[in-house]
């Protein structure tokens, strides 16, 4: 089995989980997605169940689509890029907010193949995710390598498995 297989089957095997547990726990989840411009949202659309989880998505491609539906502030935008830890987090924050979902997650990065003009390499990818009933927030960082597709591709996968983490965290009252 080839990469691409193998980040195809685990995102897939991880939004059948996620939609099992989130089911079961009555949560609904919302994704703000920029370099995958919902990828995620329709592996996890594909499964069945998804309608009973699955809040929305917002698909932040531009700074100005980030700011416009998310809420992003410019300052963050101009302090530390598109494609930071700051901007994930922000985004993640944005879509909880602007949403009725429990849980959201976030990504942002760039897949390729030519860069944004920062010194970050093709293949950064930022992933954020928070939930609305506390705890913290995860942010978590890759640098995934090969064609455009595939690193969209790797990255949506991560996205669901960080929703599928904030998922099965214990919930408050339990």
């Amino acid at each position: 089995m080839g990469r691409r297989e193998f980040a195809m089957n685990s995102a897939v095997s991880n939004a059948e989980k996620l939609i099992r547990i989130a089911s079961e726990k009555g949560l609904r989840v919302v994704l703000a997605e920029s370099c995958t411009a919902g990828l995620a949202s329709n592996l996890l659309a594909e499964t069945s169940g998804a309608s009973g989880v699955l809040w929305g998505s917002y698909v932040t491609y531009t700074p100005e689509a980030k700011q416009a539906m998310l809420g992003l502030e410019n300052g963050v935008l101009e302090k530390y890029g598109a494609v930071s830890r700051e901007t994930a987090l922000a985004m993640a924050e944005g879509a909880l907010r602007a949403s009725g979902a429990d849980i959201a997650a976030s990504v942002t990065g760039l897949a390729g193949p030519g860069g944004d003009g920062s010194d970050k390499p093709v293949g950064t990818v930022f992933i954020a995710g928070l939930c609305r009933a506390g705890g913290p927030a995860e942010i978590r960082e890759y640098h995934f390598a090969g064609p455009r597709n595939s690193v969209r591709l790797e990255a949506a996968g991560e996205l669901i498995a960080l929703l599928l983490s904030l998922a099965g965290r214990p919930s408050e009252s339990g």
